[in-house]
């Protein structure tokens, strides 16, 4: 198997970045830097994370609202939004520019609504629980937004946004739509 060369700058640069990770988060693996912590009396967890650069933390700040199980990896510009629960399993794989949140500027069902022409930024922030189970891989430009649930074990392909739950096992694309399957009897993942 090929190694990753690296330049003698990005050697520097992780050195730098492993460095501020053992003094500030200290049981993480690796936060590359620049990363952006918002709130960050509201991360718990993390043992052995990962992150790319430009990750973006926007935390509650006041109390426990993300979650992060052990040996979890986040590509570059991952964002996550935690002002309610976001939970993110054990061995979760994120790819680069994922978006995740609990969060909305805003309600746009149920009884009351808000209205189109109210600046969004003045709208009411409403928050909705986000569960990622235990060995997901989220792949590149995903969106999970509030109140999404995805199961132990899911593949959740590139560029889809994920709003509702998800069984354990499943294979997602585009808008909710799972496509596939794990089967224990045939030991495959089969269409649906």
């Amino acid at each position: 198997m090929r190694r990753n060369r690296y330049s003698f700058s990005e050697i520097v640069s992780t050195i730098y970045s492993l460095v501020l990770t053992k003094l500030t988060v200290r049981n993480a693996r690796l936060i590359r830097r620049p990363v952006y912590l918002r709130g960050r009396k509201s991360l718990v967890g993390g043992k052995g994370l990962t992150t790319g650069r430009f990750c973006r933390f926007d935390l509650n700040g006041t109390k426990k609202t993300l979650f992060i199980g052990d040996n979890c990896e986040m590509g570059d510009l991952t964002h996550l939004v935690a002002h309610e629960r976001v939970e993110i399993g054990n061995n979760v794989l994120i790819a680069s520019k994922c978006f995740i949140s609990d969060a909305s500027h805003g309600s746009y069902k149920g009884e009351i609504q808000d209205p189109p022409f109210s600046p969004p930024n003045q709208r009411d922030l409403r928050t909705s629980p986000v569960r990622i189970g235990n060995n997901v891989w989220i792949g590149e430009n995903v969106v999970i937004l509030a109140g999404a649930e995805i199961g132990d074990g899911c593949i959740v392909g590139a560029n889809s946004i994920v709003t509702k739950k998800i069984p354990p096992a499943s294979v997602i694309v585009g808008n909710n739509r799972i496509i596939k399957r794990w089967d224990d009897d045939t030991k495959r993942w089969e269409k649906l």
